[in-house]
């Protein structure tokens, strides 16, 4: 048998080899988010140059109670990715007689914290999480007491890092979840000057820089790989032509890799693109919505129009 039949993460080493077998290398970004990865992010969610998670707070704590209205009372919220949690907290305060929380994420440890966080917080509301990916349709899980309708909650312009074939197709399963009724709080990164979007990728700290070269340690350590990180460097750069940030690991010298037995060879100066982070204008992520059977019902955003968290609902 090969090493691919046989190993215990055959998804993610399928994934990994499919993706670094392409002419342009990619790893799925989905995986960035180990323990590590988690915490990592939360570190760049505090960052002076990581705009996104402090302007979505802002208009979260400005309009919560009306995002509440539109969301109706007696729902149940389910939360794809949970976070550290504030911004789905500043919602549930406004919520009136929610029923269940539902957080939905890939990674165990942190999809565990961030339940235990809004059980201890709010003790009347079923708190039922999900460990799965969310990229791919899942089931809601039985609710205790039977809510009016699901909403979703979808913070931290997550649906940016999709390629928008996929983001409409992501869209469209949100709306299969919530079902009639239902309808999804969601936030988007709007198109903004270069210099702004390429900082807040390449922070002088170099926490993106570690949160990007970790899911190659998450590689050696899962998919029994032999990468030295000290071979890539981490860039970002803005795509004009995409109306996006490609952020990648660009290899320093030409050198092989060993993954599960099988190897990889890099050129000096080859890329791996690691993620895609898309920046909409209201109108664009109004068509895709749109395509994906979704309208925009609201529309909040700052006062530099930076960023903006919508409301959809089924048409």
């Amino acid at each position: 048998m090969t090493a691919l039949a046989t190993h215990p993460n055959q998804q993610f080493l399928s994934e990994v080899r499919a993706g670094l077998s392409r002419p342009q290398k990619r790893l799925p970004c989905k995986y960035f988010y180990d323990q590590r990865g988690s915490e990592l992010f939360d570190q760049i969610c505090e960052l002076d140059e990581y705009y996104p998670t402090r302007t979505e707070l802002t208009i979260t704590r400005r309009y919560a109670a009306e995002m509440a209205e539109q969301i109706g009372p007696r729902a149940a919220l389910v939360e794809y990715g949970s976070g550290s949690s504030l911004k789905t907290r500043l919602l549930l305060d406004e919520l009136i007689d929610p029923i269940a929380y539902v957080p939905v994420e890939i990674c165990e440890s942190h999809l565990v914290a961030a339940a235990e966080r809004i059980g201890k917080r709010y003790p009347l509301i079923d708190v039922l999480p999900v460990c799965t990916d969310f990229t791919q349709a899942f089931a809601l899980p039985t609710f205790p007491r039977m809510p009016s309708h699901a909403a979703a909650y979808f913070p931290g312009s997550t649906i940016g890092n999709f390629p928008p074939e996929a983001a409409r197709r992501l869209l469209a399963s949100i709306r299969q979840t919530v079902g009639a009724g239902g309808g999804a709080i969601l936030g988007i990164d709007l198109q903004k000057p270069v210099k702004v979007l390429e900082a807040a990728y390449n922070d002088a700290a170099g926490v993106t820089a570690a949160f990007n070269l970790n899911l190659l340690e998450r590689i050696n350590r899962e998919l029994d790989a032999n990468f030295s990180l000290d071979d890539f460097e981490h860039r970002a750069d803005y795509d004009p032509e995409h109306g996006r940030i490609d952020m990648l690991l660009v290899a320093q010298r030409e050198h092989e890799v060993e993954i599960a037995g099988e190897p990889v060879r890099f050129r000096r100066g080859e890329t791996i693109h690691t993620e895609h982070s898309h920046k909409y204008t209201l109108d664009g992520f109004t068509r895709l919505a749109a395509r994906a059977g979704l309208t925009v019902r609201k529309a909040w955003t700052d006062p530099r129009d930076w960023f903006a968290v919508v409301h959809l609902v089924a048409e």
